[in-house]
């Protein structure tokens, strides 16, 4: 069975539900396919204790504002239900347990495989996030079975792990947090590879957003120089290995290897391990897209999310445009622009058929081409 829409969004989260309602506004035949069985799925598998980095004054999506104190910072389950609201407030079309098999051209614009169903789209934008599949290092597998490992993806509170030393590697933003959490209740070894920059959360009085705002800084485009050295750093907010000495997490260089319920450390040191929190982040997988639009390394070849395959973007990612552009509050930018450039190709797809139309009507027999009609234009000065 198939369906045919103009617009195919790929992943519910606030990607897409941001370009959901520049689409519905444009009120385009479209659907949010979204993989996983709740609304939100990707935020639901956060830790509990989660908390954004970003008041609430700067985490809208386009056209409600996010409730609560402004300059409050919302935890993980205010912005699950925030974007449930938001989905539902505004009607938008998501429908759940849809996972996407695969993309690919057809008949001048795409099909769209999933399990038991398929659509015929017109235009489809990919706005599956940056949380996509969690990654592990290789050298995970050299634990132990009594070692407690965890993905900071299936961590959820400290209940979940057993007595003794606890290992979190990573010096994100993520594994600052749960170390964090976690060094209340038992002995934290906090291990750092690259070197993160440390900013506070407030600074004399005022939120560090708006101080980056106001100098321009969120919205420094990817192929500025300032963008070009610092897109591939994590900056720190709220956190600090100061901070963190104070809180008694214990800091390590990198993990370089494991071995039973060791960790071997790139200073030659070895930390015993009752549980290993994995913070590594993610790594993007676009393998459902069977179509030309990557770099010899598997990048998205884009700018600002449009590709060389007409009415074929991404949405959501990191740096797509500017800084902001995979965080809750900023992504509305990155998807105002793409709900305008669907536009564009759907008033020139329209205009062609038309003109299909017209010339196919003259043809008939008995109808002959309009007499040439004088110009309106007015002749130049």
């Amino acid at each position: 069975m198939s369906d045919h829409l103009e617009v195919v969004v790929i992943g519910g989260g606030q990607a897409g539900l941001a370009l959901g309602y520049f689409l519905a506004r444009q009120h385009r035949r479209f659907t949010i396919l979204e993989a996983g069985g709740r609304p939100a799925a990707a935020w639901r598998e956060r830790w509990d204790s989660l908390r954004l980095f970003t008041p609430v004054r700067r985490d809208s999506l386009p056209g409600r504002a996010f409730p609560g104190d402004p300059d409050s910072y919302p935890d993980r389950d205010e912005v699950v239900t925030y974007l449930e609201d938001y989905a539902r407030h505004f009607e938008l079309p998501v429908e759940l347990d849809s996972r996407v098999l695969a993309v690919r051209g057809a008949d001048g614009g795409f099909e769209v495989e999933l399990a038991d169903h398929r659509y015929l789209a017109e235009q489809v934008v990919v706005a599956t996030g940056p949380w996509q599949v969690p990654f592990t290092p290789p050298s995970a597998s050299g634990l132990a079975p009594q070692v407690t490992q965890l993905h900071s993806t299936e961590y959820r509170r400290p209940a979940q792990l057993p007595d003794g030393p606890v290992v979190v590697v990573g010096g994100g933003n993520t594994g600052y947090q749960i170390a964090e959490e976690l060094v209340r209740s038992r002995e934290v070894h906090l291990a750092i590879g690259a070197r993160q920059t440390p900013l506070p959360q407030r600074f004399l009085g005022r939120d560090v957003f708006d101080y980056l705002d106001r100098m321009g800084l969120m919205r420094k485009t990817v192929d500025s120089r300032l963008a070009q050295r610092f897109k591939d750093r994590e900056t720190l907010i709220g956190s600090s290995p100061r901070g963190a000495r104070k809180q008694g997490i214990q800091r390590r260089k990198r993990v370089t290897g494991a071995q039973g319920t060791r960790l071997t450390i790139a200073d030659g040191s070895q930390q015993q391990a009752s549980a290993v929190i994995w913070a590594t982040g993610f790594r993007l997988d676009h393998s459902l897209v069977q179509l030309p639009v990557f770099d010899s390394d598997g990048r998205v070849e884009h700018r600002r999310g449009v590709t060389a395959i007409p009415g074929l973007y991404f949405l959501g990612l990191p740096w797509l445009h500017t800084r902001g552009s995979a965080l809750l509050g900023w992504v509305k930018d990155d998807a105002e622009y793409l709900a305008d450039r669907i536009a564009e190709r759907a008033a020139m797809s329209n205009g062609a058929a038309d003109a299909r139309t017209a010339t196919a009507f003259e043809l008939r027999p008995g109808h002959s081409a309009p007499a040439e009609q004088p110009s309106r234009t007015p002749p130049a000065p």
